[in-house]
């Protein structure tokens, strides 16, 4: 049998190193960003988000609508802090609405 027979791992810690064995955080982080920016903004936020994705630490947001993509270029600062500290890291250093 193997060494690890009266070992006990928690499971969070051979979740923690299978994704970082193979490389998932990034695809996580992606998924991650996506609910909290749900979750965070409400409903009315959501029915005139067309697309929400992460590439390279920039969070690109699809609006429908013209005067909320002007009102929340305002506080830009704010929402990439909420988010930062919903997903407990700093994934998000950039906004970008369009």
């Amino acid at each position: 049998m193997s060494k690890r027979q009266n070992e006990h791992l928690k499971l969070s810690d051979v979740l923690k190193e299978f994704v970082e064995t193979n490389n998932l955080q990034q695809g996580l982080d992606k998924v991650d960003v996506e609910a909290a920016w749900k979750s965070l903004l409400g409903k009315g936020v959501n029915q005139y988000t067309t697309k929400v994705y992460l590439k390279d630490h920039t969070l690109y947001v699809n609006l429908s609508s013209s005067v909320l993509r002007e009102e929340l270029s305002y506080g830009k600062e704010k929402i990439i802090a909420m988010l930062n500290e919903a997903l407990g890291k700093e994934v998000v250093k950039k906004l970008v609405l369009r």
